[in-house]
């Protein structure tokens, strides 16, 4: 099969967002030096659209306009945020995941210009997030801190830091890596801290399914782990059925004897209940141990508890 002498890779048109995309160039040049790649920034719904994104449907108003373009033909390829693809519901018709890439830190990251730890943090300190799952965690361990909510990029919610809209924030630490800001982080926080979001620090390559020339071009760039802990991460997601507004945190974990696991947390909204599961896979398939996960989590209750939370 030859190559494509062009691949046209479609993605949102934030600073994080490119500068995924010039991670994947980079990986694809190292890989593949006779392709040229160029680029077709797009801004979408959710990155527009400042208020609660369950308006918009959820976190498919940060993947709609992209998945378009993919579908339209205007592009080859499209790189996503894992964490921002919604997997209560399939991938759009026509399309699938290539590769997914070498997984980033998956913690997540306190901002405080004064460089206190959140256990530091004074009573009453106003933590800008728009995350419930943000959320729901500080009001189980810190419910002394009060969150404001605060949506937009990495850097425009800097931005309103230093303009006095909050006292601290949390970030992903991967993301400020990738835009190059983390002389601001004063604190990484644990996973035990700070559970993280289902596909943290993951970049999927999307492409159309019946593109078999790209398909096998970035499909060298795939990273097997990560591709075995985002399948476990997504299938919990996709048997949970949560929404946006459900606060729900996990990670899996690929140890090096090729042993996988995987920790999945369910929170009512205020932090008063949590809901626990921690499996490994043994003989398992990574689909499989996702599934096991859900239901162990359904068994408690969290069907109940999801259904309960409006969105």
């Amino acid at each position: 099969m030859s190559a494509p002498e062009l691949i046209r890779i479609v993605s949102r048109s934030s600073p994080m967002a490119l500068a995924q995309v010039e991670r994947v160039r980079a990986e694809l040049a190292a890989l593949h030096p006779g392709i040229r790649t160029e680029v077709l920034p797009v801004t979408t719904s959710g990155d527009r659209w400042m208020g609660d994104l369950a308006r918009l449907g959820g976190k498919g108003a940060f993947t709609k306009e992209v998945d378009a373009a993919l579908l339209a033909g205007e592009a080859d390829l499209a790189v996503h945020c894992v964490k921002d693809v919604p997997a209560d519901r399939p991938l759009p018709a026509g399309t699938t995941f290539a590769a997914f890439l070498k997984r980033d830190d998956i913690r997540d990251a306190l901002i405080d210009p004064a460089g206190r730890t959140l256990d530091e943090l004074p009573p009453g300190t106003r933590i800008g997030t728009s995350s419930v799952r943000r959320i729901a965690q500080l009001a189980a361990s810190h419910p002394h801190l009060n969150c404001v909510p605060m949506r937009g990029n990495a850097g425009r919610r800097l931005a309103k830091l230093a303009g006095g809209e909050a006292d601290a924030l949390l970030l992903a630490v991967s993301g400020l890596e990738r835009i190059g800001a983390t002389e601001h982080i004063s604190e990484v926080l644990s996973v035990e801290t700070m559970c993280p979001p289902i596909g943290a620090g993951v970049l999927a390559l999307q492409c159309r399914e019946d593109d078999a020339t790209i398909i096998d071009v970035v499909s060298g760039l795939g990273d097997r782990d990560a591709w075995r802990e985002t399948t476990a991460e997504r299938m919990f997601l996709h048997v949970l059925q949560g929404h946006c507004n459900s606060p729900i945190a996990g990670y899996a974990c690929s140890e090096p004897s090729g042993d996988l696991s995987l920790r999945a947390r369910v929170f009512t909204p205020d932090g008063k209940t949590v809901l626990n599961a921690h499996e490994w896979a043994g003989p398992l398939d990574p689909a499989t141990l996702g599934t096991s996960v859900a239901v162990t989590l359904l068994r408690q209750g969290a069907r109940e508890l999801i259904d309960s939370i409006a969105h």
